[in-house]
């Protein structure tokens, strides 16, 4: 039978650590507790797959009982490497060498990204005519990607956190002879007009609901004091 893990590239919800780019208009507390709920919601998305193996690849190395904790049951690795494309290719490489016939690497911004397009990734990574699985974040950097075998070069030397991350993965994949196919595209919740877009999806999304990130703009009003910080209306 074949064995695919489906693992969360995620950091300790540390204040100052993470998210640090929604503050302002989120305080650095704010800021973490939503990065904690972001978790919560994607490790409750990755559960409810049939047929994966639920894992966490997470920072810093110290980090592992706080996940053990947000993630009962989920195999845990320690995030190793300089960078994020050194950090994504040792996690493939930990579960391709360790008894899975293929990984998918997901990221932990996009809590209201249908589940079923993380079923579809799945089915797809086992398609002969497929190599590459890419899920497209709408700033032009990918929110999964799948492999069946690790490809260091999709990873090295990437401008990462800026739009080229999609352009530049496919160009090295197509150049390499690489068969790519791509889920629709997605938002993830980096800067602060994200916020106002997550606010609208959670008055419509569907299916798993995001239940720790909304209560975390229920508990916190957040959709009113954030349009207060922005200096904007409704």
């Amino acid at each position: 039978m074949h064995r695919a893990a489906v693992f969360i590239m995620a950091k300790t919800p540390q204040p100052g650590e993470v998210k640090t780019r929604l503050c302002p208009p989120l305080t650095g507390v704010e800021a973490a507790e939503l990065y904690r709920c972001f978790l919560l919601d994607k490790i409750e998305q990755v559960r409810s797959l049939k047929e994966a193996i639920p894992a966490v690849a997470y920072a810093p190395a110290e980090g592992r009982t706080v996940f053990e904790s947000l993630a009962p049951g989920f195999a845990l690795i320690p995030q190793r490497g300089p960078d994020l494309g050194a950090r994504l290719a040792n996690g493939f490489a930990d579960f391709l060498t360790n008894g899975c016939d293929a990984a998918l690497a997901i990221d932990s911004d996009t809590p209201t990204l249908p589940v079923e397009f993380l079923e579809q990734a799945l089915d797809l990574i086992w398609t002969p005519s497929v190599d590459v699985v890419l899920g497209p974040t709408e700033d032009g950097g990918y929110y999964l990607i799948g492999l069946r075998a690790l490809h260091r070069l999709l990873f090295e030397d990437i401008s990462w956190s800026t739009s080229r991350v999609l352009p530049e993965t496919i160009k090295r994949a197509e150049a390499s002879g690489l068969r790519i196919a791509r889920l629709p595209a997605w938002y993830d919740v980096d800067i602060p007009g994200d916020l106002e877009h997550l606010k609208r999806a959670l008055a419509v999304t569907g299916g798993i609901e995001p239940f720790h990130t909304r209560r975390f703009f229920n508990a916190l009003r957040v959709g009113d004091h954030l349009l207060e910080r922005l200096g904007g209306g409704a």
